[in-house]
């Protein structure tokens, strides 16, 4: 966190969409990242997340199809 101008910063906006990912979040974080964050960081970080998600699973699983054959 950047405590110049009071803000959230790429490493603690990561970590936060990573522990909400996992239902992991503390107290302490949500409460910084709902007085300081700006949302639409999280929501497009949380997209993303959820992308890049998507696709790993996709492609876990097409793996392991292509390898039973």
């Amino acid at each position: 966190m950047n405590d110049k101008n009071n803000k959230v910063g790429f490493w603690a906006i990561a970590g936060s969409i990573l522990a909400a990912a996992f239902g992991v979040q503390s107290d302490k974080n949500r409460q910084r990242d709902f007085n300081k964050g700006n949302i639409w960081w999280f929501v497009a970080g949380g997209a993303i997340f959820t992308v890049i998600f998507v696709f790993l699973i996709i492609l876990a699983v097409k793996l392991s199809l292509s390898q039973v054959n």
